[in-house]
């Protein structure tokens, strides 16, 4: 019989064979492996490289972020002149850089991108020096309040922005949404385009620590300690939101409770 477990109690293996015990709500190590030898096999994620030189760092910064806007061009999450990432300048914090207003995400290299100073000037960067008034708006009010971001992504996705139109949080009802779980808002105080800097301050202080918010009939907004962070969730709620708007449509049909 194998024996049983209580909260305060440890879990020898089932075949009683070389099994290391465990706390009660901790996942067992395959039978007969050791946990010693277990941390040497674990698998080594790649890191982000580190720079000691802060223009360096700025640099590989640029080359990440055009990439993110190719990310969101490939996915479809491009609607014209609509949608900004931006990410906090290394060099000088205060300051971000963004994607130039008119130029499309599939088309962006590094060389393009353009530094905004924290009175919404365009300080630096490419040829087209337009900037999405909106863009500055929502994104410089989140960096200011949120000293930890690095990196926000707003876009107005089709499934995100359909979801949106609802007022509502997204529920738990895949695996994948658990990671939205009480780390997400809803701002449903639309005022229109955001050319006004209250309704940017309204928006960081909705999200507050959260890494997301759902923009009631606007899109989604992710933020993140890197670009990649950021851009990932943005996939990720995007998708959460698709599967949500088919899951409630098949139980309308079927008549089910979700």
């Amino acid at each position: 019989m194998a024996p049983h477990a209580t909260e305060s109690s440890t879990v020898e293996g089932f075949n009683g064979h070389g099994m290391e015990p465990v706390n009660a709500g901790e996942a067992p190590l395959e039978p007969g492996v050791k946990k010693s030898v277990a941390q040497g096999k674990m698998v080594e994620f790649p890191r982000p490289p580190k720079f000691d030189d802060k223009y360096k760092e700025r640099d590989y910064l640029k080359g990440r972020l055009a990439a993110a806007f190719r990310i969101f061009g490939k996915n479809g999450f491009d609607e014209g002149v609509a949608g900004h990432i931006t990410m906090r300048d290394p060099v000088e914090p205060d300051s971000f850089w963004v994607n130039p207003f008119g130029v499309a995400f599939s088309h962006i290299n590094k060389s393009d991108l353009i530094r905004v100073g924290p009175d919404g000037k365009v300080v630096d960067g490419g040829d087209v020096r337009l900037l999405n008034t909106a863009a500055y708006m929502i994104h410089h009010a989140v960096h200011v309040a949120r000293p930890d971001v690095v990196c926000a992504a707003h876009s107005h996705s089709i499934y995100g922005r359909t979801w949106c139109t609802l007022g509502r949080k997204l529920d738990t009802i895949t695996q994948d949404a658990c990671a939205f779980h009480n780390d997400h808002v809803t701002y449903n105080s639309f005022n229109g385009v955001v050319l006004v800097e209250k309704e940017g301050q309204d928006i960081a202080a909705c999200l507050g620590n959260k890494k997301a918010a759902l923009l009631q009939n606007h899109g989604l907004l992710t933020v993140g300690k890197t670009i990649e962070e950021a851009v990932f969730w943005f996939v990720s709620m995007e998708r959460c939101c698709h599967s949500q708007l088919m899951a409630e449509a098949a139980a309308a049909y079927t008549g089910q409770k979700l």
